[in-house]
């Protein structure tokens, strides 16, 4: 299996765009070993869900699918392997769990926005997943804007600071 190592501005972009996913969450959310009424342990708080489990699943994705045109020429990004779709079907299982996560309780922050995005990410995961055992190339990718587009649509709900903090107008 292909390692992928990413520099120059894509490096930037997958740098910001870590950034932003870890910071779904408000600083004053309170942490919980295990939610008394429900019996779920949710001892990683929001950014660490995010940082430890979502975000590391997603840039996996995120750097599978597409492609990097340089004056060298272009190159696909897609996994060239079985064992490559293999991996990032597995991690985009990881992306539909954190959904579930997300929404479950001593973690959801309401029972509005919050689960429909937390849903939306899942069923992205999900596109993810079936293409990924397709090896469907174009569904893999429009998978990965669709995961994309719900992440940046919950920060700007629930924490739209750290969305302003990369505008560099």
């Amino acid at each position: 299996m292909r390692k992928n190592t990413v520099t120059g501005p894509r490096a930037g972009i997958l740098a910001l765009i870590m950034l932003v996913l870890a910071a779904c969450s408000s600083p004053e959310e309170d942490t919980q070993i295990v939610d008394a009424n429900s019996g779920y342990n949710t001892a990683l708080d929001m950014v660490e869900l995010m940082t430890l489990v979502l975000e590391p699943a997603s840039d996996i994705l995120w750097e599978s699918a597409g492609w990097v045109t340089t004056t060298a020429g272009t190159e696909e990004l897609y996994p060239t392997t079985d064992d490559g779709w293999a991996f990032v079907r597995a991690q985009a299982a990881v992306v539909v769990e954190s959904g579930n996560l997300l929404a479950m309780p001593g973690r959801a922050v309401d029972q509005d926005a919050w689960q429909i995005y937390s849903e939306g990410l899942s069923a992205a995961g999900i596109l993810a997943m079936d293409s990924a055992a397709t090896q469907n190339k174009e569904e893999f990718f429009q998978a990965g804007a669709q995961i994309y587009s719900v992440c940046t649509a919950c920060h700007q709900a629930y924490n739209p600071d750290i969305l302003n903090a990369f505008d560099v107008n």
